[in-house]
């Protein structure tokens, strides 16, 4: 297969952002106004946000502040893999909570149960589907992992099975897969972009008042409350609720437990019926292998594939600019890892090809807080926005609420992850861990001592 031409008209632009039902701009923001809450980011976390606080106490006025478009960054560029869980499967969460990690995997099937539940009051249409997933093993090292995985899970009273190589490949046929762990009621596929779309149609509904391309500059404690200024006008608020994730937080206190990390996706064109019957996947579950440098991958409502990861690319400095949203040699090799997988599909093109920064911290899963007792935060999700940012908005309600929750009483919650270096050790230390990673795939699985160090002092570089 030639890979570039597999590629040579593939736009640039998120697949799912150039859906019809792309709702029209809203205005921005050109006078100053007041609100009981103002929240910044119109993307799931403020989405989430303002919908609950309104849910919660239907009288309490909220605005919410958006620098862009709704939906525009990782919420309408990810891969649509909403999971239950909160800490970024259960080996994460057992290495650092493990005697609450029967109580955050319950929370965590509540959150996603209540997400469905959402969509179907509010009339959502996003192409919702419970279909499962399954991580598969591509190499013989992983294997074991996988068996550990599923004894871990079946633990806490998961409903996982492991599947040998003939039965991964009765579910989605290719010659690269040697097992799979199927966990049937873990994770639903969404579209992202249309996910946001209709959560900010719901909190209208509700009276949120929506502003967009209304970047927010500084958010100032006014003593009475805060003001969050923008290029055109101001809101002062009694509280606020912060959910700009991968952009430089506006509470520089919050900077050092993030970076911004680029992921890159390809989208091919819709699927024949008899490609599609050459490839199987009629349980249509998401995918991803059970590498350190892994790949996801799931069939859309009209068949075509997304096909993503692998690469992870830090900018020094955390730099988050539209330029880096396009890295050809990253869609080069996905591709080329597309067809080793699915050699079957040789001569599909793909229609889209784009990236896009997620914010992520050293413990792999989202972390929280309130400054000054009015500003409340979330950020980290590592690539589990989709789902956990739902948990985020009802801990940050909770946290401005001032009253305890079983959400809050939990050592997740209440703890921070360790802070990124400054530069140039943090640039050297991602790029150190990057090639280590990809060293640690091709040698069976052994870890270096660089990343056996940063397991010891708790920095999660595990996938």
């Amino acid at each position: 297969m030639n890979v570039n031409a597999s590629l040579r008209d593939a736009s640039p632009e998120p697949y799912w952002l150039q859906d019809p039902a792309r709702p029209r701009a809203r205005p921005a923001l050109v006078e100053d106004t007041s609100a009981d809450l103002v929240v910044v980011g119109g993307g799931y976390s403020g989405l989430w946000t303002a919908l609950l606080a309104k849910e919660r106490d239907p009288g309490r006025d909220v605005v919410l502040l958006e620098g862009d478009r709704i939906g525009w960054a990782a919420s309408g560029r990810n891969g649509g893999f909403c999971s239950a869980s909160l800490t970024h499967g259960l080996p994460n969460g057992h290495r650092r909570w493990p005697a609450e990690l029967a109580l955050l995997e319950r929370l965590g099937q509540e959150n996603l149960q209540a997400i469905e539940d959402t969509l179907t009051r509010y009339r959502i249409d996003c192409d919702w589907q419970r279909s499962g997933e399954i991580q598969v093993a591509t190499t013989a090292h992983q294997l074991a992992e996988l068996h550990a995985s599923a004894e871990l899970a079946l633990r806490y009273g998961k409903d996982v099975e492991v599947l040998d190589g003939k039965r991964i490949r009765a579910e989605v046929h290719s010659p690269a897969f040697l097992a799979g762990l199927s966990d049937p009621a873990g994770t639903a596929l969404v579209h992202p972009a249309k996910l946001a779309w209709g959560l900010a149609a719901a909190c209208e509904k509700l009276g949120v008042r929506i502003f967009e391309r209304s970047r927010v500059t500084s958010l100032d404690d006014d003593g009475s409350g805060v003001t969050a200024r923008t290029g055109y006008g101001t809101v002062h608020a009694r509280q606020a609720a912060l959910g700009t994730n991968a952009f430089p937080a506006l509470l520089r206190r919050i900077r050092p437990y993030t970076i911004p990390v680029y992921d890159y996706a390809l989208m091919t064109e819709p699927l024949s019926e008899a490609q599609l019957a050459a490839i199987g996947w009629q349980g249509r579950q998401g995918l991803a292998d059970a590498g350190n440098q892994f790949h996801y991958f799931r069939l859309t409502a009209d068949n075509r594939v997304l096909w993503g990861g692998y690469d992870a690319v830090y900018h020094y400095r955390g730099r988050v600019r539209a330029e880096h949203d396009t890295r050809p040699q990253t869609h080069r090799t996905l591709a080329a890892h597309f067809f080793r997988t699915f050699p079957q599909l040789d001569g599909l093109r793909f229609s889209h090809a784009w990236g896009g920064a997620i914010d992520t911290c050293t413990r792999f899963t989202a972390f929280y807080g309130i400054a000054r007792g009015k500003i409340a935060y979330a950020a980290g999700h590592t690539g589990l926005g989709v789902g956990a940012t739902r948990f985020a908005a009802d801990v940050m309600l909770d946290l401005l609420a001032g009253v305890p929750t079983e959400r809050t009483s939990t050592r997740m919650v209440a703890t921070k992850p360790l802070p990124f270096p400054p530069e140039p050790l943090r640039w050297t230390g991602v790029q150190l861990t990057r090639r280590s990673l990809a060293r640690a795939d091709r040698r069976g699985g052994r870890r270096n001592l660089w990343l056996r160090a940063m397991d010891l002092v708790g920095f999660g570089f595990d996938s």
